[in-house]
């Protein structure tokens, strides 16, 4: 049986999961990334809602209130941003103070968290899921600092971190494609927009139908097909910048060379400067959509090169 053909779940969370009909979609991977049953009640307005040409190389994200009143931010990103790691903290900032009324008792205080899907090399690290929280440790003993009896009874919580802001960062990139578990299955299915036949996580039957290109109605196939095109032309300008880049690298690799002062150091600095040139060139056009093997026979190197 042949693949079956899926909308990027990006595009999805910009036209077909807002819809109440699709939530069980996004409660299913909610539900896999945090060990929980999610419900959605509504989503809210977002930042980041564009429709234009290079939207894919935007951020695009989705905010999610739950039925436990908490605020869930799902953002999806591709381009490289130095300084993500305070952006999402003034995002969850921004919403908190946004979910604040004047004269609202701080114990009112939303409860927000933060999903970051990246397709980018963020940070340094081997795993692909990282999970960041805030908690208190004795200087002295190294205890963890609890809830009194009382505060686990107002707030329903035993946890300090449980009423702060919580960050999930997804580096997609770094997947081995090996679904180890349901989330993996989630994961290998935002890396690659297949959903094998034998997945089980929540969620990804309904993704199954929901997202298939043939059961899309006209409108919303063409603006995917118009979607997708805009893809292919970001990856033809990415392409077509790449004679430039192999230049650029290997004037690089030459001057490097030279400083060195050795015959040596050219002939490493040149390849040095062309391996990097191809290899950027290879993660833009991945990060385009185009798929590793494409990418491997266009530029001419391996598939695990970047």
């Amino acid at each position: 049986m042949g693949k079956r053909r899926l909308v990027s779940f990006d595009w999805a969370m910009k036209r077909l999961l807002r819809s109440k009909a699709n939530f069980k979609v996004l409660e299913g991977f909610l539900s896999e990334l945090l060990k929980e049953e999610i419900r959605i009640v509504e989503i809210l307005e977002s930042e980041s809602n564009q429709e234009g040409r290079f939207d894919k190389f935007n951020r695009l994200d989705l905010k999610a209130k739950t039925l436990d009143e908490e605020i869930i931010l799902i953002e999806v990103q591709y381009e490289q941003e130095f300084d993500y790691l305070q952006r999402i903290l003034y995002s969850t900032s921004k919403t908190v103070t946004e979910h604040m009324d004047k004269g609202q008792a701080y114990a009112d205080i939303v409860k927000v968290i933060s999903i970051s899907i990246l397709y980018f090399d963020l940070g340094q690290g081997k795993d692909y899921i990282y999970h960041g929280m805030t908690s208190f440790r004795g200087l002295n003993l190294q205890d963890e600092l609890l809830l009194t009896s009382k505060q686990a009874q107002m707030f329903e919580k035993k946890f300090p971190y449980q009423l702060y802001p919580e960050y999930y960062l997804i580096k997609v990139n770094t997947f081995d494609d090996v679904a180890k578990n349901t989330l993996d299955e989630w994961i290998y299915f935002l890396k690659n927009e297949e959903i094998k036949e034998d997945f089980q996580a929540k969620g990804l039957r309904e993704a199954k139908e929901i997202l298939d290109i043939l059961r899309l109605s006209d409108e919303d196939r063409k603006a995917y097909e118009r979607y997708s095109d805009d893809l292919h032309y970001q990856a033809s300008m990415v392409l077509s910048s790449y004679g430039s880049g192999k230049m650029d690298g290997i004037e690089q690799g030459v001057k490097q060379g030279i400083e060195q002062g050795v015959k040596q150091g050219v002939k490493q600095g040149i390849e040095q400067g062309v391996k990097q040139g191809l290899v950027e060139s290879a993660r833009k056009l991945f990060g385009c959509g185009m798929s590793r093997t494409e990418i491997a026979k266009i530029l001419g190197i391996d598939e695990n090169a970047f």
